[in-house]
């Protein structure tokens, strides 16, 4: 079982961000809305590490909100030197960021190569143009494809952020981002599906009827499909979906779109949902049958409030059954049927989207 990591936020909403695209609102997304100087960081990271456990667990320090290549140099710098400090004294183990694409270049990589920097995550956001533009990104594809590339060259933790569902996304164009951004070579990635945050120009657009957000359904369908490519791929995907804060929640600044607390799980039960969905075709299983898998899965098969069970009762008249077990594989007519979800997958991808082809250099 993978350890758990200890993350220190530190949020630094729009210092770094000047341009304002149509869906931000980083003072909403992070509920942040104070400057953080960088005499402030230290009492921060203190704060954090009070409530982590005394054990060899990953420690790190992660700038959010803005986009942190963006700061003044001097600023940027400010931050960087405490965070290098904490981790030549083996208090934390990384340092991690994330900015905009046109935010790199050699001068600023050479800085944060200086300062011990490891991760560097990217909001792309979309790889199609036209999405960019009409979201009022403020950049190209090829801006994404360089910035890459070089942060890959300096051997640098590669994360790109997309987000399904923009102003004139469409499934389609979302699953090229995916295929686009799997031929950049990231090492981690995060799926946000678009929300309609307030005090936005998308919230605009809704209001006036032009932007249609992903219902839950739909978010979920199209964040399933790119987390089959990215698994393909053998990308680690650490984050589907917004966190929930105070702010990020229905009935708080989320105004419209697919939010839900535990959208990951969402996701996770409708790649299952497929697969069972094959396993039943392909054997013509009738009346019921049991999967033998761990708890976690279990939960997660089930569906949310049980959503895969009812499904599978509803349209096949199939009562699903469960067996904790550490062996995974489905029992049906006292036979044995093996269950694989990583097989699956990979079949899946292959068979829909050429498999090897997505791992192809630049598309």
């Amino acid at each position: 079982m993978t350890k758990k990591e200890y993350i220190i936020p530190i949020f630094i909403p729009f210092l770094g961000c000047p341009h304002d695209c149509a869906f931000c609102n980083q003072i909403k997304i992070t509920n942040y809305k104070d400057k953080m100087d960088p005499s402030k960081v230290i009492g921060e990271i203190e704060k954090n590490l009070e409530y982590f456990p005394d054990n060899d667990n990953i420690k790190e320090i992660a700038f959010f909100g803005g986009s942190f290549t963006g700061l003044d140099p001097d600023v940027m710098i400010g931050y960087l030197e405490i965070a290098k400090e904490y981790k030549e004294k083996g208090i934390i183990d990384r340092i991690r960021l994330s900015t905009r694409p046109d935010y790199i270049n050699n001068s600023i990589l050479d800085i944060l190569k200086d300062y011990k920097v490891d991760i560097i995550e990217l909001g792309i956001q979309s790889l199609t143009q036209k999405v960019l533009d009409a979201n009022e990104r403020g950049h190209s594809v090829e801006a994404s494809y360089e910035a890459s590339k070089m942060i890959k060259k300096y051997g640098f933790t590669l994360g790109h952020q997309i987000m399904p569902g923009l102003f004139n996304d469409t499934f389609d164009k979302t699953i090229e981002t995916v295929i686009k951004s799997i031929k950049f070579g990231p090492d981690i990635v995060r799926i946000y599906p678009t929300l309609v945050i307030k005090d936005t120009k998308l919230e605009m657009l809704y209001n006036a009827g032009i932007y249609k957000p992903l219902t839950i359904n739909e978010a979920v369908k199209v964040s399933a499909e790119a987390a089959m490519l990215y698994k393909f791929a053998d990308i680690n995907i650490i984050r589907i979906g917004l966190q929930p804060t105070e702010n990020i929640n229905e009935g708080a600044d989320v105004v419209a779109g697919p939010f839900h607390p535990a959208f990951r799980q969402l996701v996770e039960a409708e790649i299952y949902k497929k697969y069972l969905e094959e396993i039943i075709n392909k054997n013509h299983i009738e009346n019921e049958f049991t999967i033998y898998t761990n708890n976690r899965n279990i939960s997660l098969i089930a569906g949310n409030n049980k959503a895969n069970k009812k499904y599978f009762y509803d349209r096949y008249k199939i009562n699903l059954k469960f067996q904790n077990s550490y062996e995974d594989f489905i029992l049906y007519n006292d036979k044995k049927l093996e269950f694989n979800i990583d097989k699956f997958i990979e079949n899946y991808v292959r068979k829909n989207y050429g498999g090897d082809l997505l791992l192809d250099s630049k598309a």
